[in-house]
C-alpha cells in the first residue's frame, strides 16, 4: 500500500462533523451571491445527501457578511440526516413530507427557494413512485413558489450520451433522456417550466448537476472502493465527469444569479471528462494494487459542458489528484460511508 504522506496526499478530515464542516466552507463567490439573496431561505429536500452542506455553506456566507439569514431545511429527516444536524449549526428545520399538498401549503412563505427532492434509486420498477416523487411533487413546490426564486435540482441525465471526445453536452444541446429515471427528471424540468409561465414573478434556474463526489458517496468512492476491495471495476461506462461536492455547492448557491423565466438551464459539472480506467489506474497506484478491469469502453456516455457556468463562476478548486487524493486517504484511514453506491455503470436508465 502507497505511502499518503510519499506522494503528496492530504489527511482527512478525522470525524464526520469535520467532513461536512470541510465540505460547506463558502467561497469569495458565495458570498457574493448571497448580497443578492432575500430569506428566508427554504431548502426543500435537505435531508439527502447535498442538503446539509447547501444549508451550512448559506448559513456561513451569511454570518460572514453580518447578516442575520434565515435558512430553514424542510425534509422527513428520514433518510440520512437527522433534525438535530441541521439545528446545532443554526440552521431552523421543518418535518413536511413535500408530495402531500396540504403539507405544502402550510410551509412558510420564502423569497428564495432551494429544491433537491427526489427518488432515484429503487425505481425501475416503480413508474408510480417516479411520477409522485420527480413530477407531481415539483408541480406542488412549483406552484406554492410561484412568485419566488427556486433553484431546482436537475440532473445531467436529461441530455443524450455523447461522444467521448466531444466536450460532453451542453444547455443548447437537446434533451433526449434515457431511461424511465432520466425521463421523470425532465418532466420535473417541464414542471417548473409550466407553472413559470402562469406565473410571471417566477424565477427559476434548473440544476443539472453531475457528477458531484465527497469522501463518503459518488462515483469516485465507487471506483476507489473496487479498485481497494480487488473488485472488478466495469468500464463498460468508460468516462464521467465529476466535481468536489464543495465547489457544486458553491456554484449551485452562485447560479441563483441565472434564475430567470422560462427558466434557465445551467450545468455543474468539473472541467475535464475522465476515463473510468485511467481513475481505477491512479486509485491502483496509491493502493499499491492492480486494479482488476472488465469490459470495454463505449465510445459514448452521459457527458456534460460546463464551460458555461465555469466562465460565470470560475473553475472548481478541487483538481482531479486532490479528490482521488482525498477519497483514497479516507478509505485507507476506515472512513466511514453512505454505502449508496451511485450506479453510474448504468447504459440502460434503470435505477
Amino acid at each position: 500500500m502507497a505511502d499518503l504522506s510519499a506522494i503528496g496526499l492530504r489527511r482527512p478530515p478525522a470525524d464526520p462533523s469535520s467532513v461536512d464542516l470541510s465540505l460547506s466552507h463558502p467561497d469569495a463567490g458565495v458570498a457574493r451571491a448571497m448580497a443578492a439573496l432575500n430569506g428566508p431561505v427554504l431548502v426543500l429536500g435537505a435531508g439527502g445527501k447535498i442538503g446539509l452542506h447547501l444549508c451550512l455553506m448559506l448559513r456561513a456566507a451569511a454570518q460572514q457578511s453580518g447578516r442575520d439569514l434565515r435558512v430553514v431545511a424542510v425534509s422527513r429527516f428520514k433518510t440520512l440526516r437527522d433534525r438535530e444536524t441541521f439545528a446545532v449549526n443554526g440552521v431552523e428545520t421543518i418535518a413536511a413530507d413535500l408530495s402531500v399538498q396540504a403539507e405544502v401549503a402550510k410551509l412558510p412563505d420564502a423569497p428564495t427557494v432551494f429544491f433537491l427532492a427526489g427518488v432515484k434509486f429503487g425505481t425501475s420498477d416503480s413508474p408510480g413512485l417516479l411520477e409522485a416523487m420527480n413530477v407531481i411533487m415539483p408541480r406542488l413546490v412549483a406552484e406554492r413558489y410561484a412568485h419566488s426564486l427556486i433553484v431546482a435540482f436537475s440532473t445531467g441525465c436529461v441530455y443524450p450520451f455523447v461522444d467521448f471526445r466531444s466536450g460532453g453536452a451542453n444547455e443548447s444541446t437537446p434533451t433526449a433522456p434515457v431511461g424511465a429515471y432520466a425521463e421523470s427528471c425532465l418532466r420535473r424540468e417541464h414542471a417548473f417550466a409550466e407553472v413559470a409561465r402562469r406565473s410571471p414573478n417566477a424565477r427559476v434556474v434548473l440544476v443539472r448537476l453531475n457528477y458531484s463526489v465527497e469522501y463518503r458517496y459518488g462515483v469516485l468512492l465507487d471506483i476507489a472502493t473496487k479498485v481497494f476491495q480487488r473488485e472488478p471495476v466495469d468500464v463498460t461506462m468508460g468516462y464521467v465527469n465529476v466535481i468536489w461536492q464543495r465547489d457544486a455547492v458553491s456554484q449551485i448557491i452562485q447560479s441563483t444569479a441565472l434564475a430567470g423565466n422560462p427558466p434557465v438551464p445551467i450545468n455543474i459539472t468539473g472541467a475535464e471528462t475522465h476515463s473510468v480506467r485511467s481513475l481505477a489506474e491512479k486509485f491502483g497506484r496509491v493502493f499499491g494494487v492492480k486494479p482488476i478491469v472488465v469490459g470495454q469502453e463505449s465510445p459514448t456516455a452521459w457527458l456534460s459542458d460546463a464551460s458555461e457556468s465555469h466562465r460565470r463562476f470560475g473553475r472548481p478548486a478541487h483538481d482531479i489528484d486532490a479528490m482521488v487524493g482525498d477519497v483514497a486517504a479516507w478509505i485507507q484511514n476506515g472512513g466511514d460511508t453512505w454505502r449508496k453506491p451511485t450506479g453510474f455503470e448504468k447504459r440502460d436508465g434503470q435505477f
